[in-house]
């Protein structure tokens, strides 16, 4: 199986950058991709972002586009989430996910980190 554990959120003002990290164990030899989701307060799950290992291919959600950037270290088993010029409205919990198979099904969850904007 493998294990997921995020790091990097925190409470941070409207403007600030954090950078997100996911570390993945046990049997990551035959990950596919990897990602990250969120979750605010009284609002449903969003997809956010995620890269394969294989080639790069990236995908992110189009209102994030150009201020978040997702990045891989394969070596490290590690997937990275920038996250720039934040806003109140992106505070929520950061979870990451691992697929096997492909970009659509998730087969692990992380447990989640909080991110706080203030303004």
């Amino acid at each position: 199986q493998v294990r997921l554990v995020e790091s990097g959120g925190g409470l941070v003002q409207a403007g600030d950058s954090l950078r997100l990290s996911c570390v993945a164990s046990g049997e990551t030899f035959n990950l596919y991709a990897m990602g990250w989701f969120r979750q605010a307060p009284g609002k449903d799950r969003e997809f956010v972002a995620t890269i394969s290992w294989g080639d790069d291919t990236t995908y992110y959600r189009d209102s994030l586009k150009g201020r978040f950037t997702i990045s891989r270290d394969n070596a490290k088993k590690t997937v990275y989430l920038q996250m720039n010029s934040l806003r109140p409205d992106d505070t929520a919990i950061y979870t990451c996910v691992a697929s096997l198979e492909n970009f659509h099904n998730y087969d692990y969850w992380g447990q989640g980190t909080q991110v706080t904007v203030s303004s």
